[in-house]
């Protein structure tokens, strides 16, 4: 049982130390270690210290490095090459992780900055106020000063004062009195003389005669003027009377500019001593001259760089500039002389001339000298006025210079049909990469009634330029068309559209590129080539209804009705199922006064859609529009039958309300609340003809059941609150708009009315409060910014406008609400540009039309008051607030565009 253990008398393991499990420790002895001091050597304490001191900074250091635990092991190449993967890995990793990092820190500060703004941010409005400030308001502002640090440090000095002498109060006192007394020499010459007399001899010969002082100094002047005057012929060349106005316009130069002038000649002197046949040095030298007021040293200067540089025409150019016209024929022959190859200088030379007589004959000089210069041919045919004589000028010109296609175009011109068509055979023949010269031949064929041939000689031009390397690209051949259009040919534009549009178009992208072409045409103007380019893509994509969609509005913007109806009864053949056709025809027809074609193309529509919602609304409308209420009637009773949408049930609601049949009317819309118990415009129509007949609690109660059955419509949490606060319930309608933002977050409108009837109970505090916190939810909403505007003081308006065109630049009813800030300052024009901004940002926004119309007839006249009418018509708007409103009256339905936009600018004075 006790046997011998199996370790005795074997060696310890290694490390082993005695006990170590009970929780002894080892010791070691002197022996073990050494002695304690290396023998021969002193150990110097200092470094025993800082030895010391290493190994306790050692023990806090940081196991992860690896320096200070691995300092005593080799670094070897593989250490090395560890590093430096490890190093690219973590540069990688940072890398990965950047985009998310700085995207973070940039949210924290910009939430840092939102929390903790600048003060430079806080007083920006306040800043911006300081321009309208006036200099008695700047001045009036105190001083800002440590005046409580002043008195402190005034009170710690003690205040001195030092004793003056009498004889300064004594100066001080004389110094505002009267002298009452006259000196010695004053009594003795009797009075107060003036230094000039001498002693007391003052007699009357010392007073001052200007009248013959004025007489010295024009004989002066004139003497001058006989000296300057110049007796060669017996003429003079100063005119002495007006020698003197003369001098009025002499400009007076600074220091400064003479010294310029100065500096200037005297480095264009060494230019031209130096490299004296440096033309450019000799005409900016002559110039230089010509700007001093010294036109004879510029012209003694030219000369000589004529002489100097006599190969170089831009030196006798200038020299004929400088001379008078007599002296610059002689020079300008002299040009020719030295460079009868000069195109420029025979110019020059026909300029100079005033007779026509003489003009033909330099002309005709020069081209002796020059026979291949297309720009002295143009000259000398713009001379002939027979236009016999032109031709036989160009017919010599294409001979000699057969590579002009201006010249074989202004030949051609001037010739009869036929021998016109040779000369651009001709033409053709040595241009053959002239594309100008196929469709001149197209448009002659066009001029003379040939449409057959025009598209072929495009479709060939086409081709032949194709094979001499010389084709276009298919927007230059749009931009040759709209050419063509300009100039009146239509055949020869739909001829190159038909030819080229095609040209390097993917076939899945033909469709949107001819899209866009087309529009950018109509943007330039080109009517007649956006309508060749809707027609090759109607012949390539007739099934496509948005093409022919597209066809129409260019049709009816510039066409004809004939076109337009022609058009779409086309396109209905084509596109049988698309209803918006069917719907544009009958609109056509009906606006047109038409109702019996409109009620035909209806009918067509239905068998060919029999189940459209929007064919039978359009049907109701004709009727109900023609007050064939019975008619409209039956077709609603039909459409609820066969097609039985939330939309035909709410025509069909709204029909019995426009007749005040209101029994009907709620019949209809229990049953339809009943199918349909989320369409909120149900609701609204029913909580309305109860508010109409006087029920108010019940309309209250319907608005109540109305937004649990539909939580997520604005408008009826809208209509519920005003519905309270009409009854007096304000807080109700604070508490139903609050409930109505905590279910609708982030949306504009409840804010606008939550402000609005704190402005009605005269809350302006809270209202601005609640201002704040929309803009803090909703900061890019116009109709917000409008309130917040309005709710300022009228100077600080148009800072709140600045800040508000800064968060949402192209939002209407924002310009629409600085259009009003400039009206109320009486900036007409401004006014007028921004209203007329706002529309060309949002068209379809009623409410800026109504402004506008409305700041017309206070300020415009009739001409404008008519053109915001036609542009209201034409852009026939549906939203705005104040434009819903009139338009959705029950009064108002079957008004015109234009009735309507005078209703709702007559709502607007109501409501300013």
């Amino acid at each position: 049982m006790f046997g011998v253990k199996d370790f005795v008398g074997k060696p310890a393991p290694p490390n082993y130390v005695a006990g170590l499990g009970r929780g002894a420790t080892g010791f070691t002895t002197r022996s073990d270690i050494g002695p304690a001091r290396e023998s021969g050597g002193e150990v110097d304490p200092a470094k025993v210290v800082a030895k010391e001191g290493d190994d306790e900074e050692e023990r806090y250091q940081d196991p992860d490095n690896e320096v200070g635990l691995f300092s005593s092991a080799p670094y070897e190449e593989d250490d090395e090459e560890a590093d430096r993967v490890w190093d690219m890995i973590d540069a990688k990793m940072d890398e990965r992780r950047k985009a998310r990092r700085e995207a973070r820190e940039r949210e924290e500060l910009a939430r840092y900055r939102l929390e903790r703004p600048k003060i430079s941010q806080q007083f920006a409005d306040l800043k911006r106020q300081l321009s309208s400030i006036d200099d008695a308001e700047w001045a009036a502002i105190p001083e800002v000063g440590d005046l409580v640090g002043k008195n402190r440090r005034r009170n710690k000095q003690p205040e001195r004062f030092t004793p003056m002498p009498d004889s300064i109060i004594a100066a001080a006192r004389d110094k505002s009195q009267y002298e009452t007394a006259l000196d010695a020499t004053e009594q003795k010459l009797g009075g107060i003389v003036s230094a000039a007399v001498n002693g007391a001899n003052m007699t009357d010969d010392m007073m001052t005669n200007f009248r013959e002082i004025g007489q010295a100094r024009d004989k002066v002047l004139g003497l001058k003027l006989d000296q300057v005057s110049d007796s060669v012929s017996g003429k003079t060349t100063i005119d002495p009377k007006g020698y003197l106005t003369d001098l009025n316009s002499v400009v007076v130069k600074s220091d400064a500019e003479i010294g310029d002038i100065k500096k200037a000649r005297l480095l264009l002197n060494s230019v031209i001593t130096t490299n004296p046949k440096h033309a450019p040095g000799w005409i900016a030298a002559a110039r230089l001259e010509e700007v001093a007021g010294r036109p004879v040293h510029a012209r003694n200067t030219i000369a000589k760089g004529c002489e100097q540089c006599p190969k170089n025409e831009d030196v006798w150019l200038e020299a004929a500039r400088l001379n008078n016209v007599e002296n610059a024929k002689i020079i300008l022959g002299d040009a020719v002389r030295h460079l009868p190859q000069s195109v420029k200088i025979w110019l020059k030379a026909v300029s100079m001339e005033t007779d026509n007589k003489a003009k033909k004959k330099v002309l005709r000089r020069a081209l002796e000298f020059i026979p291949n210069s297309v720009k002295l041919w143009r000259a000398a045919v713009n001379m002939e006025e027979n236009p016999e004589d032109a031709k036989v000028l160009l017919s010599r010109a294409v001979e000699l210079v057969p590579l002009s296609v201006d010249l074989w175009l202004a030949l051609a011109r001037l010739e009869t049909y036929e021998n016109a068509q040779k000369v651009l055979n001709k033409a053709r023949a040595a241009i053959p990469s002239s594309h100008e010269i196929w469709i001149a031949a197209a448009r002659l064929q066009e001029e003379h009634g040939k449409p057959e041939m025009v598209d072929r000689i495009i479709t060939l031009a086409a081709k032949a330029l194709s094979q001499s390397g010389a084709l276009l690209d298919r927007e230059q051949w749009i931009e040759e068309a709209e050419k063509c259009e300009k100039n009146g040919s239509v055949l020869t534009c739909q001829a190159i559209i038909r030819a080229t549009i095609g040209m390097g178009i993917e076939e899945e992208d033909r469709k949107s590129t001819w899209m866009e072409d087309a529009e950018s045409c109509i943007a330039h103007g080109s009517i007649e080539t956006a309508r060749a380019i809707y027609a090759h893509a109607l012949k390539e994509f007739p099934g496509k209804a948005s093409i022919w969609q597209q066809a129409a509005y260019l049709e009816k913007s510039h066409g004809t009705p004939q076109s337009v109806e022609e058009l779409l009864q086309r396109a209905v053949k084509y596109c049988p199922q698309a209803e918006v056709l069917w719907l544009m025809g009958a609109k056509e027809k009906w606006l047109a006064g038409d109702v019996e074609s409109a009620r035909t193309i209806l009918e067509e529509a239905f068998r060919a859609n029999p189940n459209s919602e929007q064919i039978w609304l359009a049907a109701v409308k004709v009727e109900s529009e023609n007050d064939e209420y019975d008619r409209a009637r039956k077709l609603l009773e039909l459409a609820r039958k066969e097609s039985g949408t939330e939309r035909v049930w709410m025509k069909s609601v709204m029909l019995e309300r426009q007749m005040h049949n209101y029994d009907a009317c709620n019949a209809l819309l229990d049953e339809a609340l009943q199918k349909f118990p989320t369409f909120d415009k149900l609701w609204m129509i029913k909580g309305q003809i109860e508010d109409s007949l006087g029920n108010t609690a019940k309309a209250r109660e319907i608005y109540n059941q109305a937004v649990k059955s539909c939580p997520k419509s604005v408008t009826l949490w809208i209509l519920l609150a005003l519905l309270e606060e009409k009854l007096g319930m304000v807080t109700k309608a604070r508490a139903s708009l609050e409930k109505a933002r905590f279910i609708n977050p982030k949306n504009p409108e409840l804010w606008v009315q939550a402000i609005r009837i704190e402005k009605r109970n005269n809350n302006i505090g809270v209202a601005k409060s609640m201002a704040a916190k929309a803009l803090q939810e909703c900061p890019t909403s116009g109709i917000i910014w409008t309130e917040v505007i309005f709710m300022e003081t009228r100077p600080q308006r148009k800072a709140r406008g600045v800040d508000a065109l800064k968060k949402c630049e192209h939002d209407p009813v924002v310009i629409t609400a600085v259009a009003r800030l400039f009206w109320a300052d009486r900036k007409i024009e401004k006014a007028r540009n921004w209203f007329q901004k706002a529309i060309q940002n949002d068209s379809d926004n009623g409410d800026s039309f109504a402004w506008w119309y409305k700041f017309e007839l206070q300020h415009g006249t009739k001409e404008q008051q008519d053109l915001v009418i036609k542009r209201c018509v034409m852009a026939e708007p549906r939203h705005g607030e104040y434009w819903q409103t009139v338009a959705k009256d029950v009064a108002n339905i079957g008004k015109k565009t234009e009735d309507i936009l005078k209703l709702c600018a007559e709502k607007l004075e109501q409501e300013k």
